[in-house]
């Protein structure tokens, strides 16, 4: 048995719970020097602050990005979810394409998982409230409980991966189950919306994640190339159908 005292204290808290899945924020980050005192006191206020994904284990199963893993307790046991050469080899060729981390380490046991901490910001998702699975951007995928589903979606046309600004293969997470994804834009800034059976256009590789079920198509802002052109538009990103759409009204940055 165990019993952790002071996970939560003066200067973190959880903000926020999906599922198994918890966001560990750190309102105050005292463990910094002198030095970077001050840069940090603002850095806070601007919401730029450490965060951690606390995974809470009781007989389930947690898959987590590579190498994310900070510490366990409890009766927790972790794998590499290869169950052969044959599904080693269909992992590596899924890394290589989705450019995600071939290997994702599965845990599972009876206690509590927490992952290093990043300075993004952890997004959860309910993964059935997306339809038939929900298709995220490249690199973003963080941890999801074992009943989610892990795919390679590839793109119905070339177009809309090389004129969209995309790549031609993208992770697809389906099933029931939520999943945590890395963001670097906060949940506050994104907007999702929702389609019933209508279309979204947007100009820019803005969209953060979208329904699966939704047709993606890369086309002309105008009825014609110069009218597009003229409108100063050009190429957008169009999605169409039912589903759900979450994009970023900022471009993302690391800066």
């Amino acid at each position: 048995m165990i019993n952790i005292l002071d996970l939560e204290n003066d200067t973190r808290k959880i903000t926020y719970q999906l599922g198994s899945l918890a966001i560990l924020e750190y309102e105050r980050d005292i463990s910094i020097g002198i030095n970077k005192a001050q840069d940090q006191y603002f850095a806070g206020l601007m919401n730029i602050r450490r965060r951690q994904l606390v995974c809470t284990l009781n007989g389930n199963t947690i898959i987590t990005q590579a190498g994310a893993m900070q510490w366990t307790a409890g009766s927790v046991s972790s794998s590499t979810g290869v169950k052969g050469v044959g599904d080693f080899m269909g992992k590596m060729l899924k890394g290589k394409v989705t450019k995600e981390p071939a290997i994702k380490p599965e845990y599972t046991g009876s206690g509590i998982l927490v992952l290093e901490p990043t300075y993004r910001h952890i997004l959860l998702l309910d993964v059935s409230t997306w339809g038939n699975g929900v298709t995220i951007e490249d690199g973003m995928f963080y941890a999801c409980e074992g009943t989610v589903t892990n795919t390679v979606t590839m793109r119905t046309t070339l177009s809309s991966a090389v004129a969209g600004g995309e790549g031609l293969f993208n992770l697809t997470l389906s099933g029931s189950g939520c999943a945590a994804l890395e963001s670097i834009v906060p949940a506050e800034e994104l907007i999702t919306v929702e389609l019933d059976n209508d279309e979204m256009k947007i100009d820019g590789n803005l969209a953060v994640c979208w329904s699966s079920d939704l047709a993606f198509s890369v086309e002309k802002s105008g009825k014609t190339l110069l009218g597009s052109a003229l409108s100063g538009e050009g190429l957008v990103n169009v999605f169409r159908g039912t589903g759900k759409v979450m994009m970023s009204p900022v471009a993302r940055t690391n800066n």
